[in-house]
């Protein structure tokens, strides 16, 4: 029995742990809160008008594209100097 015991307890271990991976990932991601606090730190009132009306999913969007924007011409500013 205790044979038996010392064949089944590394592979009941094993699942275990992968079990408890798959909690753990979606805790690793950055949060919605620390998005949202940012958004509001940041964004402009028709950002903030998207957000009351139809959600975070689109205002972030809009402010994800907005941001994105801005840095390609930024980039396009910058290697025209050059």
């Amino acid at each position: 029995m205790l044979g038996f015991i010392a064949l089944v307890f590394p592979g009941a271990l094993m699942l275990l742990l992968l079990a408890m991976e798959r909690v753990e990932a979606p805790l690793r991601v950055e949060s919605v809160a620390d998005q949202l606090v940012e958004f509001f730190d940041r964004a402009r009132p028709d950002e903030v008008e998207t957000f009351v009306s139809q959600g975070l999913g689109e205002a972030l969007d809009r402010y994800w594209n907005r941001r994105s924007l801005r840095a390609r011409l930024h980039a396009r500013r910058v290697a025209a100097r050059d």
